[in-house]
């Protein structure tokens, strides 16, 4: 039996030599790097933290204390050593597998959910405050990556430690990536803190010092204050002491001698603490460390090569990619077009833009409430930013959107990636709301295109259009067209019928229309006339168009990949109330619930009823019912 098998919760852990732990560390990474080889998953991240994993469970009593992971997405080691290492490892990220991130439903270990960056702070201090005022004892950790620290709310949780708590643990987990290469000042200011190791020798060493120098014994007489005065009289603190922590480090983070030492410090001190541990992500798989941005998040790969496995077929240009081609055509020939991402270059295909004008390209890093404000900052002197951002991240910028693009009406773009499932990371990745939460906003365009051409098209109608624009499109592959050379603009606001209708008239808006027309070829079947239509905008909506079927048809089905509460159904409803016109609408989408992970948007699907044949059966149950109060109210008249 191996180590790693011999490890049921993190007791064992304790229990192990010094000696041991290199070996449980390298089992660790063959696990990681055979199960994500076959689902895919966060390689990098979580081969980059093993060593550091192991040293916390060895210091530390799970589930008392409490582990709280920035992001979460290098979990995987934690998850192994907490009980989890069976078959729903095996299935991470799939259906009835973990989830690839933190998860306080799945287990008493995980102290904190999170899938987006920057919390970990936050919470560790909230938690702290509560053990205080319960008068526990308790240690909280936050493991927190150096790529956290450009976002804001990490930085407004520095500001309140001294003021909070007297015991909290911050790791600064410090590999120079975020998904891309860390860019920024605080980056900067990590990499000057690595390359000076005068600062901790001193900070060591300072008392000794003081002891051979004139003075100097009086100095240390007058307590902790005064050395940390001196002491910076020699060098400058760093911005953490300024904070009110105590900085240690750089602290390799493979070696376990080092962590486990400054581990135990950490353990005793009393004030808090921040240890600065570098680590390489990728560790021990040298394809990952070469490919540190493409093994951040990998699809299955060949483990000999770090090969995609992948499809041979020729590949279907993927909606990113479509972005991030039609942006740099059209930044060629306006160079007041400003392509903008917050630490996802390649993620969005902004990255593209970046190789062909990399003086129209700005990372601002994990930051999309800065990176909002930063466009419409732009926008007020003439330039048109492109801010291509994740839907479920741009919840982060939901005020800038509101009181500083919207009230003043600027020609802000954003490009919405992931509208819709990201059925591997789950329900903090999932992108399902952006149609409820951007619909009551005032001057926004609201645009889905039903395939990539059309994409292109709704970027150029996006920088026409004078005010707040947005975008919303599904990860992965389109559906295959060709895209034209020259995208034009659409006319706001306007429809396009698809094929008509007598009976029911399905608007499914954005590449839900593929399942539409597949609808309407089932509801023949049955004797009835579909018509569809491809909405293209949620806002404006076409309200002549809506109004017409409405008359002729006797049910309207809308079909949307976003929650029914607020969405495009809504507002389709709502058009109908209050024009007082009588036609029943069923509409189809996702429920009032958080969507769980799964291997695939099929089985998602299957799982809530969004799929051909459940959709079928809503609807013509539906329609049967809309038939027979029509006929009724024939007779009445």
């Amino acid at each position: 039996m191996s180590l790693l098998d011999s490890i049921k919760s993190p007791k064992d852990i304790q229990s192990l030599e010094e000696s041991d732990l290199p070996v449980l560390a390298s089992e660790i990474r063959e696990k990681i790097i055979n199960t994500t080889s076959k689902n895919g998953g966060h390689v990098g991240p979580n081969l980059g933290v093993v060593e550091l994993t192991i040293a916390l469970h060895k210091t530390f009593s799970s589930p008392k204390d409490s582990f709280i992971f920035d992001v979460s997405h290098q979990g995987y080691v934690h998850k192994i050593l907490t009980g989890r290492n069976d078959e729903r490892f095996e299935k991470i990220r799939g259906t009835g597998g973990l989830s690839g991130f933190l998860n306080r439903g799945e287990s008493e270990h995980d102290a904190f959910g999170a899938g987006h960056a920057g919390t970990a702070l936050s919470a560790a201090l909230g938690m702290a405050k509560a053990r205080d005022l319960n008068e526990g004892d308790e240690h909280i950790i936050a493991i927190c990556g150096d790529a956290s620290f450009t976002c804001g709310v990490t930085l407004e949780a520095l500001n309140n430690v001294s003021n909070s708590t007297k015991k909290l643990i911050v790791i600064l987990n410090d590999n120079k990536w975020s998904i891309a290469k860390n860019v920024g000042a605080m980056a900067k200011y990590f990499n000057e803190l690595i390359t000076n190791p005068i600062y901790n020798r001193l900070n060591d060493n300072l008392e000794n010092i003081l002891s051979q120098i004139p003075g100097g014994k009086k100095i240390i007489k007058w307590g902790a204050k005064w050395k940390r005065e001196t002491k910076n009289l020699l060098i400058s603190s760093s911005i953490f002491e300024k904070f009110g922590l105590r900085y240690i480090g750089p602290i390799d983070g493979h070696d376990f001698k080092q962590l486990n030492h400054y581990l135990e410090f950490a353990k005793n001190a009393t004030q808090p603490v921040i240890l600065h541990v570098l680590t390489t992500k990728g560790k021990g798989y040298n394809v990952a460390i070469e490919n540190p941005e493409r093994f951040h998040g990998a699809s299955p790969f060949n483990t000999e090569t770090g090969k995609s496995l992948a499809s041979k077929k020729p590949p279907i240009p993927k909606y990113q990619d479509v972005m991030g081609q039609t942006v740099s055509k059209l930044a060629k020939k306006d160079s007041k077009i400003i392509g903008i991402t917050a630490a996802m270059p390649s993620g969005t295909g902004l990255n593209i833009l970046e190789q062909a004008l990399p003086d129209q390209f700005i990372d601002v890093g994990i930051a999309e409430e800065h990176a909002a404000v930063f466009a419409a900052g732009m926008a007020t002197k003439g330039y048109h930013p492109v801010c291509a951002i994740y839907s479920t991240f741009l919840q982060r910028a939901y005020d800038p959107i509101i009181h500083d693009i919207a009230i003043q009406n600027l020609p802000v773009l954003f490009c919405m990636d992931r509208s819709g499932l990201s059925p591997n990371d789950g329900a903090t990745h999932h992108g399902l709301f952006d149609i409820s939460y951007l619909r009551p906003i005032p001057n926004c365009l609201i645009m889905a295109p039903s395939d990539e051409d059309e994409l292109a098209d709704m970027i150029q109608t996006g920088l026409d259009y004078q005010g707040p624009a947005f975008v919303r499109y599904p990860r992965g592959e389109g559906m295959g067209v060709t895209v034209k050379e020259t995208p034009e603009s659409l006319a706001i606001g306007v429809s396009k019928r698809i094929k008509e209708g007598l009976e029911i008239d399905i608007w499914a808006i954005g590449t839900m229309l593929d399942i539409g027309n597949k609808l309407a070829a089932k509801l023949s079947e049955h004797n009835i006339h579909a018509g569809v239509v491809n909405p293209r905008f949620v806002k404006p909506l076409d309200s002549t168009a809506i109004a017409a079927s409405a008359k002729t048809v006797k049910l309207i089905v809308s079909i949307e990949d976003n929650v029914i509460k607020g969405g495009f159904g809504s507002a389709i409803s709502e058009f109908l109330q209050e024009e007082n016109i009588l036609c029943p609408i069923e509409s189809i989408g996702w429920p009032d619930k958080f969507i769980d992970h799964a291997s695939s948007v099929n089985d998602l699907r299957e799982n809530e009823g969004l799929d051909l044949e459940s959709i079928l059966s809503r609807v013509l149950t539906a329609f049967q019912q809309a038939d027979t109060e029509s006929s009724k109210v024939e007779i009445n008249q």
